[in-house]
């Protein structure tokens, strides 16, 4: 019997890849027109080359790849090691480390505070929103050691020590005793479950040793993220009041200090770093600034930590931003690319001048913090009031923003490996941490009764905007009317207001006319709807798209 062979099986035209964009990796994280004329305007101009070149690394596939694989391969906690003996470690992937070690690197941990140069503190925030396109959640040890510096001032002895090893740019992951590492992470342990917030409701106790300035502590703290720092600075209840205390993982003679890890929270988002439970028996402490002045001493930390809460949530923007507008330009429906469809087309710039207006506040805040630090008690005062405003509105911009960056891409959006869930998981948290967005607006009302001063300094800044635009005039004189009531009821009402004419002061000032108008428009005007793409038909949207996304300057392919 003769075989027939057999037919060839037909090509698999159903698996042909169409009208799908290609990977946006490589790109620049730092081609950003707004972010570098910021930079530039407060005064960090000569740190340009480095956040270009820090730019195409954050866009590099091997950066995106590190980030990816952090938030998949999460954190894991050890509390004992093989023989039993208690050990209290987290493993990370080697992404992690990698992202640190960057991070570190280039300066976005405690260096700014042993550089000279103004703007430095500028300059840290400016890499904090282009390295950030990679993974937020290593963004909350470094941003905890910046923090960490001003606060360990208050006890010159301890700075001493400390501050040369947390302003290196050397990464070391693991335990060892503090000063034999080259480099080191701080972190913080504030709140507790009983009062969160409100923590001066802490019930962990720290009692006196022989040794003056060394105390014992014992309690539990509710949320401490990254607990393989070296050390931390923590709040407990001393004789005479809240305190606080400089914690070492690892104690001068080599042993562990009690720092028992009870479980890693179980996050929304934020995966690739751990946020744990801590429990205190016995743990070692040194006094860090007076007994009793505990959340004066660690107020200035909190200052550092939400503003860069405001940076983080303008970088989400940003990237998110970016990865519309790449799958826009590549997609095409009903005949035409999305991104030359009138709507979409609202909607992108819309997302746009969100975006702008955030990072141009981000910065104008670094620029303060800089120029506070250095002396500057105006600055001072605007920073007090302005970081908190800042922090209470930017960041609850985030999810919707991120949200609907993400819809631009439909359902491709909505999948894993996409990248954007990761970052709407991420956006919410930026708004709770170093307090929610009631913390933030009672905290505005506390500045404005008990630091007069704060409120002339956020009028002097609107000060030179007035008469460019009617709009944002009406929207100053409607603050000044707000300023005058302080009711607590309609105080996020008085916060978003201060936060919307800080952002259109600005924009009058330092935008193109299409960037500003639409913005007032829109945020102060009222000819705007109840969601993003609703810019008027005056708008002169190709002017905002082409600033905020010029046609083929991000994507590197």
């Amino acid at each position: 019997m003769v075989s027939t062979p057999a037919p060839t099986p037909p090509p698999y035209a159903t698996h042909d890849v169409t009208n799908q964009p290609p990977p946006l990796t490589p790109y620049d994280a730092s081609e950003d027109t707004a972010l570098l004329e910021g930079v530039r305007r407060e005064g960090a101009g000569w740190a340009e080359e480095e956040l270009r070149r820090l730019g195409l690394a954050a866009g590099s596939a091997e950066a995106q790849e590190w980030a990816e694989l952090a938030n998949v391969h999460e954190p894991v906690l050890r509390t004992h090691d093989r023989y039993g003996n208690r050990i209290d470690e987290v493993d990370f992937h080697p992404s992690w480390h990698h992202l640190m070690r960057t991070a570190v690197a280039e300066g976005l941990a405690a260096s700014p505070w042993a550089d000279e140069r103004p703007g430095a503190h500028v300059a840290r925030t400016a890499g904090g929103l282009v390295w950030g396109h990679t993974d937020a959640g290593h963004g909350c040890p470094t941003s905890m050691t910046y923090a960490a510096v001003p606060a360990l001032r208050a006890q010159p002895e301890l700075a001493k020590v400390y501050e040369p090893l947390l302003t290196s740019r050397v990464y070391e992951p693991g335990l060892r005793v503090p000063t034999e590492k080259p480099g080191l992470l701080a972190g913080m342990g504030m709140t507790e479950k009983q009062g969160g917030s409100d923590v001066r409701t802490n019930s962990t106790t720290a009692t006196p040793t022989a040794e003056p300035g060394v105390y014992t502590l014992r309690g539990h703290k509710w949320f401490t993220s990254a607990p393989m720092c070296d050390v931390f600075l923590v709040l407990a209840q001393a004789p005479d009041g809240l305190s606080c205390f400089l914690v070492p993982r690892v104690l001068p003679d080599g042993t562990r200090n009690t720092f028992r890890i009870q479980r890693l929270k179980d996050k929304l988002g934020n995966r690739s770093n751990a946020s744990s439970e801590p429990e205190f028996d016995g743990t070692v402490a040194w006094l860090v600034g007076p007994e009793g002045r505990g959340v004066r001493t660690i107020i200035e930390m909190v200052n550092c930590t939400r503003l860069d809460c405001v940076m983080m949530s303008a970088t989400l923007m940003r990237r998110t931003l970016v990865e519309a507008g790449h799958h826009v330009r590549h997609r095409t429906a009903f005949g035409a690319r999305l991104i030359d469809q009138p709507l979409m087309r609202n909607v992108l710039a819309d997302l746009a001048l969100e975006s702008e207006a955030a990072t141009t506040l981000t910065l104008r805040l670094a620029g303060a913090a800089d120029r506070a630090i250095r002396g500057d008690a105006r600055e001072a005062a605007f920073r007090r009031i302005a970081t908190a405003v800042g922090k209470y509105w930017v960041t609850k911009r985030g999810p919707a923003f991120t949200a609907e960056a993400l819809e631009c891409l439909g359902g491709n959006g909505y999948v894993e490996d996409s990248g954007m869930p990761r970052h709407y998981r991420e956006a919410p948290l930026l708004s709770i941490w170093e307090g929610s967005g009631n913390v933030n607006a009672l905290d505005v009302l506390r500045a404005l009764s008990r630091e007069p001063g704060t409120a002339q300094a956020l009028l002097d800044e609107l000060a030179p905007a007035r008469g460019a635009d009617a709009r944002l005039d009406a929207a100053v004189a409607r603050l000044e009317q707000l300023l005058a009531a302080g009711s607590e009821t309609t105080a996020r009402r008085l916060v978003e207001l201060m936060a919307l004419t800080l952002q259109a002061s600005l924009l009058v000032r330092h935008a193109p006319p299409a960037v500003a108008d639409a913005f007032c428009a829109t945020r102060l005007g009222g000819d705007w709807g109840h969601s993003f793409g609703t810019l008027p038909d005056g708008a002169d949207l190709d002017a905002i798209l082409e600033r905020a996304l010029p046609d083929g300057q991000l994507s590197l392919l």
